[in-house]
């Protein structure tokens, strides 16, 4: 398993500009959601019951099963996603917390203009 990332709720950039780590910290978690296969894979696992199985994840691309556990590793690495392997088979499911801090960071309160 990977290691859990500090998914501390942060202030949205629409409040305040972000801070050196912040921004490198964000960075790497839209780095890793920038590429289509990651988004995907990301949208397939986030939106999965719990968590998915990487043999239904594999058939639903046109790229090698080392190329899919090269960008899962990725999303691993992001604290996007977390995994578990049981026999031959890994199991993933999303790190809800990490999305919130996405959330969280592009939030945009609506405000009234005069």
């Amino acid at each position: 398993m990977s290691k859990q990332k500090d998914v501390g709720c942060c202030t949205p950039i629409s409040e305040a500009a972000l801070d050196s780590a912040g921004a490198t910290e964000g960075a790497a978690v839209f780095k890793a959601l920038a590429d289509p296969i990651r988004l995907r894979l990301m949208s397939m696992i986030a939106s999965a019951d719990g968590e998915i199985c990487v043999c239904d994840l594999t058939g639903q691309f046109d790229v090698s099963g080392p190329t899919i556990s090269h960008h899962l590793r990725v999303l691993r690495e992001a604290g996007l996603v977390d995994c578990e392997r049981r026999g031959t088979w890994v199991y993933y499911w999303p790190m809800r917390e990490r999305l919130q801090w996405v959330s969280a960071l592009l939030a945009t309160p609506a405000k009234v203009h005069a």
